[in-house]
C-alpha cells in the first residue's frame, strides 16, 4: 500500500497529475479523492460495465444488412433463405464489431485527453435500433438505403458541431418540455425490450400476428411459418436457445446486479455465448451449414485483427427520391441526439461534483460537447450510429474516477478488443436478447419523475413512451409526444386567456413549468470571453479574480482554494449526487 501511495503522489506531482488535476498536483481546481491508481481502476471498470455493446451493437445493425444487395429473386423472404446474402451480412457484423472496438476507443480517449472527463464514448442504444429497424428496415426494407442513412448520421454530426460551439445545444435541450424530456428514456427502453424480445436481435419470445398486433412465440427458427411469421401452438416456449437467453442471460444478469455485481451484463452474455459455441448441441451459434461453417472459421482465429472491409467510409450524397425521408430523419436524429447526449454529459458531470452552482454549466464543457459532436461524424465514416455518451460511465465514477485518466484507461480498453474480433462476433442474439431488456429496465427508471398528477403532462409523456414500442420508431413517439403536448396546452393557454382566466383547468397549479429561458445565458462561457476579448478565451476564468485558471497559484494556496471549491459545492447540495 506504500508503494502505491507513493506511485500516486508521484504521478499526482508530476506534468501528467497537474494536467489532469489529480489530488496533491497543486493545481488549484484539482479533484479531490483522484488518485493514478484509483482512474485505472475506474477505466477497467466503465470498460466491463459498456463492453457489451461491442457484441450488442454489431448484433442490431448487421440487421440492415450494410452494404450487402439483396437480389430481385430474394425479396420474397428479404434473403433470409439467400446462402451469398448471409455470408455478406456475417462479414458486416464482423466488420461492425471492429469499428465499434475502434470508435469507442478513438472517442473516449479524446474524451479523457481533451475534455479531463471520465465518461466513455460508444454508439449509442437506442439510436442504433432506430438506424436499424426504422430508418433502414431489416434487410434494407426501411425508408433509406444504409449509405444514404450513414451520411444523415455524418451531417447530423457537423450540425451537432454548429450547435455546441453557439451553444445552442443547451438551449434546445432546456426548450424541450420537461414531460417529453422523461418520456423519452423510458420509451427507447420499452423499443429495446421489443426488439430483444424479437428473433432477428432477441431471444424469439415474440412475434408479429394478425389478429393480434403480437404474439407468443418461442419456437425454433425452422418451425415458423414462412408466410406468417408464426409459431405452431405445439411449438411455442420450445427453443432452446430462447430458455438459455432467459435464465443464464436475463435472470443470472439481473441477479447479479441485485448484489451490485461489477460487470454483471457482461458475465450473462459471455456465458450464454459460451454454452452456445460447442457444435452439435441443440443451442450452438455453428450449425453445419455453409454459414455456420464461415463462422466457425472466424471464430476459431480467437485473435485477429479483423479489417473493415465494407463499411468504412460508405456514405452516399445523391438524395435524389429521398428528400422528404432524408429530411426526417436527420431532425429526429438530431433532436434526441440533442436530449439523450448533453442530458448524460449533464448528469454524468453532476455525478463527477463539477457542476457549477450558478451556471449550472461544468468543467470543460465546450470541449466535451465538441468531442461528443465530432465522435457522431467520426461514427458515420465507420459505418455506425451516432457516438453519444454512456451512462454505463457511472460505473467507473462510483469507482472513484473523477478525471480524464478513467476515460483513457477505458480507451485503451477497447482499442485491445480490436484483436480480439473473432470472439465478440461470435456471440449470437440470444445471448444479448435479454441484455436488451435488463437495458430497457434501467431506462424506464425516469418514469417515476413524469408529472402524472396534470393530464396536460401526462399524456404527451404517454404517448411518448407508449408509441415508440407500438409503431417501431423513435421517430412517431417524439412527434406524437411534441404534437399532442403543444395541442392540449396551447387550447388550455387560450382559453384561460379568453375567458380571462375564469375557465382554466382545475389542476393547471400541478403543472410542470415551461420555458426557453435559462440561467447563465444562451451563449457558451469560451464565446463570452471571446466576445470580451480575452485571447485565451478557450480557458475557464475564475468568476472573481477574472484569471485564468492555469496561472492560479499552486502548492498550499491552490490546494486551499481547491477545498473552498468542494465545500462551496456541498453546500449547495452538489457532492456525491
Amino acid at each position: 500500500m506504500d508503494l502505491i501511495h507513493r506511485i500516486n503522489l508521484r504521478v499526482a506531482q508530476s506534468r501528467v497529475g497537474g494536467y489532469f488535476r489529480l489530488e496533491n498536483s497543486g493545481h488549484v481546481r484539482e479533484r479531490k479523492g483522484s488518485r493514478f491508481f484509483t482512474e485505472i481502476r475506474a477505466g477497467a471498470a466503465s470498460f466491463f460495465a459498456t463492453a457489451y455493446i461491442l457484441s450488442v451493437n454489431a448484433n442490431i445493425v448487421s440487421q440492415t444488412g450494410g452494404t450487402c444487395v439483396c437480389p430481385p429473386e430474394g425479396k420474397h423472404d428479404l434473403c433470409d433463405s439467400n446462402v451469398e446474402y448471409m455470408l455478406c451480412v456475417q462479414e458486416i457484423r464482423r466488420d461492425l464489431v471492429t469499428a465499434t472496438a475502434a470508435i469507442s476507443a478513438l472517442t473516449s480517449f479524446c474524451m479523457g485527453l481533451f475534455a479531463n472527463m471520465p465518461i466513455v464514448l460508444a454508439p449509442g442504444m437506442g439510436m442504433n435500433a432506430f438506424f436499424t429497424f426504422s430508418v433502414v428496415g431489416y434487410h434494407g426494407s426501411g425508408h433509406l438505403p444504409y449509405e444514404l442513412a450513414l451520411t444523415v448520421v455524418f451531417v447530423e454530426g457537423l450540425v451537432f458541431v454548429g450547435l455546441t460551439i453557439f451553444g445552442l445545444r443547451q438551449w434546445l435541450a432546456r426548450a424541450m418540455p420537461l414531460c417529453i424530456k422523461q418520456g423519452i428514456c423510458p420509451g427507447i427502453g420499452l423499443y429495446l425490450t421489443v426488439i430483444g424480445l424479437t428473433y432477428s436481435s432477441g431471444i424469439g419470445l415474440i412475434t408479429g400476428a394478425r389478429e393480434t398486433p403480437t404474439e407468443i412465440a418461442g419456437c425454433k427458427p425452422e418451425y415458423l411459418d414462412p408466410n406468417t411469421g408464426l409459431c405452431p401452438s405445439a411449438q411455442k416456449m420450445r427453443s432452446p436457445t430462447m430458455w438459455i437467453g432467459i435464465f443464464c442471460g436475463g435472470m443470472l444478469t439481473t441477479f447479479l446486479m441485485m448484489f451490485r455485481v461489477r460487470g454483471a451484463i457482461i458475465m450473462g452474455i459471455l456465458l450464454v455465448a459460451i454454452i452456445s459455441w460447442p457444435r452439435g448441441t441443440p443451442v450452438t451459434y455453428f450449425p453445419y451449414t455453409q454459414v455456420g461453417e464461415a463462422a466457425f472459421d472466424f471464430f476459431k482465429q480467437v485473435v485477429a485483427f479483423h479489417p473493415i472491409k465494407h463499411t468504412l467510409n460508405a456514405l452516399q450524397w445523391d438524395i435524389a427520391g429521398y428528400g422528404t425521408e432524408f429530411g426526417v430523419m436527420f431532425i429526429t436524429f438530431l433532436y434526441v441526439a440533442v436530449l439523450d447526449a448533453t442530458a448524460v454529459l449533464y448528469s454524468m458531470a453532476r455525478f463527477c461534483n463539477i457542476i457549477d452552482p450558478v451556471t449550472q454549466d461544468f468543467e470543460g464543457s465546450a470541449v466535451a460537447f465538441l468531442v461528443d459532436a465530432f465522435a457522431i461524424s467520426f461514427s458515420a465514416l465507420f459505418g455506425l450510429t451516432p457516438v453519444t455518451t454512456f451512462i454505463e460511465s457511472g460505473a467507473g465514477i462510483s469507482e472513484g474516477g473523477k478525471t480524464g485518466l478513467t476515460a483513457i484507461t477505458s480507451g485503451v480498453c477497447f482499442f485491445i478488443s480490436v484483436f480480439f474480433a473473432p470472439i465478440f462476433a461470435s456471440i449470437p442474439p440470444w445471448a444479448t436478447g435479454c441484455t436488451l431488456v435488463v437495458v430497457g429496465v434501467l431506462m424506464a427508471s425516469s418514469c417515476k419523475d413524469i408529472n402524472w398528477r396534470y393530464m396536460g403532462d401526462a399524456v404527451p409523456a404517454f404517448l411518448t413512451i407508449a408509441l415508440m414500442p407500438f409503431t417501431y420508431s423513435v421517430a412517431y413517439g417524439l412527434i406524437a409526444g411534441i404534437c399532442s403536448y403543444i395541442l392540449l396546452n396551447s387550447l388550455a393557454w387560450a382559453i384561460d386567456k379568453a375567458s380571462g382566466g375564469r375557465i382554466s383547468p382545475p389542476d393547471l397549479d400541478k403543472k410542470d413549468p415551461w420555458t426557453g429561458k435559462f440561467e447563465g445565458g444562451v451563449l457558451p462561457p469560451w464565446l463570452v470571453r471571446a466576445a470580451q476579448g480575452k485571447k485565451d478565451f478557450w480557458r475557464e476564468y475564475d468568476a472573481e479574480k477574472g484569471i485564468s485558471d492555469r496561472s492560479e497559484p499552486s502548492g498550499p494556496v491552490g490546494a486551499k482554494a481547491a477545498e473552498v471549491s468542494v465545500a462551496s459545492a456541498e453546500g449547495h447540495g452538489l457532492h456525491g449526487q
